[in-house]
């Protein structure tokens, strides 16, 4: 296996190696043929892949490849529309004599667990608000297991073991340098918002340990994890005695940090921390996936098209 391999992969190579499967599914195309589509990753990142034209004869073997399997596959590094994915012309799943390592196919934050859930707790006691500040602890020691692994995505940005601390911890040091800046800001919400945004992300998607995760929660599906966090947050403060203003603002900050409706927010922040933590969120997304893509770009060329930030193709400087 190859270290950092899939975001290195260069158009028209051709390819025999080992992927972590994350996604696997048999689908009907247009011209009535069945064709294999998969999503494969490595710790360096992920490649959409294709097998096409696959007759009921090989339907058996594909079957039993699931979602976390390493697969071996034979395949040609393809464009389409912009974008690199495998054309697959043979694959099978990885057995024991392939002595293949899983952990060489885990993509993980490049911080510690538990180094990052030190820095958010940490942040957590250090907000002044008594009401504010025992809700944010509460929701980190509760969840403090989960953390270690979970994701912040399923897909996009963070989608990694331990990505939900990486996010929140980079959102806070950014948060806290903010709050110097702009002297009308509270602090405590501006912190406890971060803690709270995404921590329904635990109960709305299943994650494996490797923080892999194989599908949506029954109420991830119908509520989502906006929905979800407030239900907590309202859960919670009552359970604690939190102001009934309090809990509403928090609640807002969670309602609020996608700002559009497109993006489930039915309402746009009405005060000043509500409207940070959005774009702390945005910063800190835009940056992730600005950060992958240019992975294994030379220097003084584009990037493929990036699907997350509107289809650009970005730009590595050849001199800085």
């Amino acid at each position: 296996m190859k270290q950092f391999y899939a975001a290195y992969l260069k158009t028209n190579e051709e390819i025999t190696d080992f992927f972590a499967v994350k996604m696997i599914a048999v689908k009907l195309g247009s011209n009535r043929k069945q064709y294999l589509d998969l999503l494969l990753g490595d710790n360096s990142g992920e490649i959409t892949a294709k097998k096409w034209d696959v007759p009921d004869s090989e339907l058996p073997a594909l079957n039993a490849i699931n979602e976390g399997d390493i697969v071996k596959l034979k395949a040609t590094v393809t464009e389409w529309n912009g974008l690199r994915q495998l054309r697959v012309a043979r694959l099978r799943k990885a057995v024991p004599q392939d002595g293949v390592d899983r952990r060489d196919f885990i993509k993980a934050a490049p911080e510690e667990p538990e180094s990052m859930y030190g820095y958010i707790m940490e942040a957590a006691l250090e907000i002044e608000d008594g009401d504010l500040r025992g809700m944010a602890v509460r929701m980190l020691e509760d969840n403090r297991e989960r953390l270690m692994y979970y994701p912040a995505a399923a897909k996009n940005h963070h989608a990694e073991m331990g990505g939900l601390l990486y996010h929140m911890k980079r959102m806070l040091m950014m948060g806290r340098q903010h709050c110097e800046v702009y002297g009308n800001l509270n602090r405590s919400l501006v912190l406890a918002g971060v803690i709270a945004h995404d921590i329904a992300k635990l109960d709305e998607m299943i994650s494996d340990s490797d923080g892999v995760v194989s599908s949506y929660s029954f109420e991830g599906q119908l509520l989502g994890h906006i929905v979800q966090g407030i239900k907590a947050v309202d859960r919670l403060a009552g359970e604690l005695g939190v102001p009934h203003e309090k809990a509403i603002m928090l609640e807002h900050m969670i309602l609020s940090h996608h700002y559009e409706p497109d993006f489930g927010s039915p309402k746009k922040p009405l005060f000043p921390e509500a409207e940070l933590l959005h774009y702390l969120d945005i910063v800190d997304a835009r940056m992730y996936d600005m950060e992958e893509a240019l992975k294994g770009v030379d220097k003084g060329g584009f990037s493929e098209k990036v699907r997350t930030l509107d289809f650009r193709k970005l730009y590595k400087p050849e001199t800085l």
